[in-house]
């Protein structure tokens, strides 16, 4: 009875996996949708026709959100499907690892007979687990040249990560057993900072003047002191090293010539100009936006080659396909570079998602969806039971033009990290198809905004405490405090949540826990 029984186990499993689709996760860091031409910003920065490719089989996703715009946490939030005071990943410290004992998405799919595999970027201190092949930068990585570790041997790497990543994946895909169906994690370094470009792309914009967003020069009136105080912009915190006028340690003299040939001259030029003020601002933004989107141009020869595989093999119309970034950037809106708010161009990423046979090509979505939904996904797809500790939905539904009428209409943000690297206060908030009401707390006097993107877009003014959305207000405060009860979201937050020693212990109150304190 035994052997019947584990017989008629093995043939569903069996069964499943042959039918079940194969899943490619095209992972970048840091890559903003105002980057991704299939979103149509207003600047037309660059062409993205691999990227966009996926739009135009699929379906282009115009409001996904990240429960915590920073890259650990946003990772620990893929695998696992839950938010970071569950999953434990709250920031990029170093001072906690990511606990790979707990259940995600790529065991479960492992389970049931996927082969799984991770290429790139990890970036959660401790090693993959799930599966059957890994290779990993260490750390943030470098551009060029990296180290990685494979399978926890470290190896060298020559050439440029993007290449070597995209090298990898492909490889792992001709190698694979053919009779099972198959998870690839391919997982970009690019575009995060130092936006160092493939050498092949230094003069690929022509030295083009990019227009310049309209709040360059923001001077943050109508908001509080966290938008004041924050450490992020371009001009005071981007560095030689982001600007190029400091070359990378790891290239070659092969490589270095190629650099020096390039940058050089142009920086050259740039010191006998000695700029200032507005005119030395407009300077890094245009030296910011060549490196940059540069490094996108290699992300997207990289998607292109993906998809061109999947295509040659016979692959394309039984595999899910999806391109995403751990967050939004800024990309000089606001005089920004960075991440972590609840605003616009970082609580939001780009997500492009081809299902054959339910996504409709060509089409587009304003739902609130989330990185958070992606394991749900996935598992859906495979067939496989989505854990009741999840708390993301699958994106069928919404996938196939057939929302639930349930889906969420409010989200819940809560970012962390406080005060280094960018003094961005910790916050949590939610954001729905119009309005964000977001509490600062932890440092020095806790406050309120609340922002009206349909009379604001751009969220310069907050109108907390104004006499005409006083209904407005309450109705979101009910829906916050409803969601932080269901999510089980903590009221006090420990130190080292917010970095550990980093932060001072608290948000800056040493060996302190932070109450989150009432709207």
């Amino acid at each position: 009875m035994k052997l019947r029984l584990l017989c008629f186990c093995l043939l569903v499993t069996w069964a499943r996996a042959a039918s079940a689709p194969n899943i490619v996760f095209i992972f970048s860091d840091d890559h903003a949708y105002q980057a991704i031409s299939a979103y149509g910003d207003a600047r037309k920065l660059l062409e993205t026709p691999n990227i966009d490719r996926i739009a135009k089989t699929g379906m282009r996703f115009d409001r996904c959100l990240v429960p915590n715009s920073i890259c650990g946490p946003a990772r620990a939030t893929v695998l696992t499907g839950t938010y970071n005071h569950i999953n434990g990943f709250m920031n990029n410290s170093g001072s906690i690892r990511f606990d790979g004992a707990q259940t995600t998405f790529p065991k479960l799919l492992k389970k049931v007979g996927y082969q799984t595999a991770m290429v790139g970027k990890w970036h959660l201190g401790s090693d993959p687990t799930g599966f059957d092949f890994w290779q990993i930068l260490i750390g943030q990585g470098n551009y060029y040249n990296p180290p990685m570790i494979r399978q926890g041997e470290t190896i060298q790497n020559a050439g440029y990560v993007t290449d070597i990543i995209t090298d990898v994946s492909l490889d792992w895909l001709a190698k694979r057993d053919k009779t099972k169906p198959f998870l690839l994690m391919c997982q970009h370094k690019a575009p995060h900072r130092e936006w160092e470009p493939a050498l092949r792309h230094l003069n690929a914009d022509g030295d083009r003047v990019y227009p310049e967003p309209a709040t360059l020069f923001d001077d943050y009136a109508g908001r509080g002191p966290a938008e004041r105080g924050q450490d992020m912009t371009i001009e005071k915190t981007m560095t030689e090293r982001d600007t190029k006028l400091i070359a990378p340690l790891r290239l070659t003299p092969e490589q270095r010539k190629v650099w020096d040939d390039y940058y050089e001259p142009r920086n050259a030029k740039f010191r006998a100009a000695n700029l200032s003020g507005k005119d030395l601002v407009r300077w890094k933004y245009q030296r910011y936006m060549h490196d940059y989107l540069a490094t996108v141009r290699s992300v997207d020869e990289s998607v292109g080659r993906v998809l061109d595989y999947l295509e040659k093999e016979g692959l394309a119309e039984n595999t899910i396909v999806i391109y995403a970034s751990d967050q939004g950037f800024y990309l000089g809106e606001h005089g920004w570079f960075d991440k972590r708010w609840i605003f616009e161009e970082s609580v939001r990423t780009p997500f492009l998602m081809r299902w054959p046979g339910v996504t409709k090509p060509g089409t587009a979505s304003k739902d609130l969806v989330s990185n958070l939904d992606f394991a749900e996904t996935f598992l859906d797809a495979a067939g496989v039971p989505i854990p009741s500790e999840m708390q993301g939905r699958s994106l069928r539904g919404v996938a196939s033009g057939m929302k639930p009428a349930d889906w969420r209409t409010g989200f819940y943000y809560h970012y962390y990290e406080y005060p280094q690297p960018h003094r961005v206060r910790p916050h949590y908030g939610l954001v729905t198809e119009r309005y964000k009401l977001v509490r600062f707390y932890g440092v020095g006097d806790d406050y309120t905004e609340l922002f009206d993107l349909q009379k604001d877009p751009q969220e310069l003014r907050s109108v907390w405490g104004e006499p005409a959305y006083a209904a407005t207000t309450a109705e979101l405060e009910k829906e916050l405090a409803r969601q932080r009860k269901e999510l089980k979201v903590p009221e006090t937050i420990p130190p080292e949540w917010f970095g550990g020693a980093n932060a001072g212990g608290g948000a800056g109150k040493k060996k302190k826990q932070a109450k989150q304190g009432e709207l």
